[in-house]
């Protein structure tokens, strides 16, 4: 099982990702390492779009379940209250969690899926959108939150440039 620890090499990817000018080359990088260091099995990244209080997918490791391009309302609701509005990290741990928050619970449990940690995307106070990774276990190890935390701090700039 993955420990979260982070190889000079990995870094160096991410530092190599910071300086390609390519369009979200930082969340593929993030996604990459966070996936070797911390073994989530599905990486997303949302947009916020605060007047329609929506998200709409900017990446995804599985387009296939999550295409890029597909929008989630988040009007009213408690999920989006605590992290698009309070800009708080979210961790959801079991079925549970996952049925209570999200809508499309049904394909998260389907594809094996337990805990998530959705993370705020910030630029000067203000939500841009979440860097979102979940899990088969059914609890989020502290090290593993750390890491995601970390690493939705390093992919802002993707947002910033888009």
């Amino acid at each position: 099982m993955p420990d979260a620890v982070l190889t000079a090499a990995q870094l160096s990817r991410m530092a190599e990702a910071a300086r390609e000018a390519r369009p979200l080359a930082l969340l593929r990088a993030a996604d990459e390492i966070g996936r070797q260091a911390m073994g989530h099995r599905l990486c997303t990244a949302m947009r916020f779009d605060a007047a329609a209080m929506t998200v709409r997918r900017l990446y995804s490791s599985d387009p296939e379940s999550y295409p890029v391009g597909g929008t989630k309302p988040k009007r009213d609701t408690a999920w989006g209250r605590h992290v698009l509005l309070e800009r708080r990290v979210f961790v959801g741990e079991g079925a549970d969690a996952i049925t209570e928050f999200f809508d499309d619970h049904a394909l998260i449990l389907g594809l094996g899926l337990r805990s998530i940690v959705n993370v705020p995307i910030l630029h000067g106070g203000v939500c841009l959108g979440t860097v979102n990774f979940l899990w088969a276990e059914e609890r989020v190890r502290p090290e593993w939150r750390a890491l995601a935390e970390l690493l939705g701090l390093v992919v802002a700039p993707d947002w910033i440039a888009a």
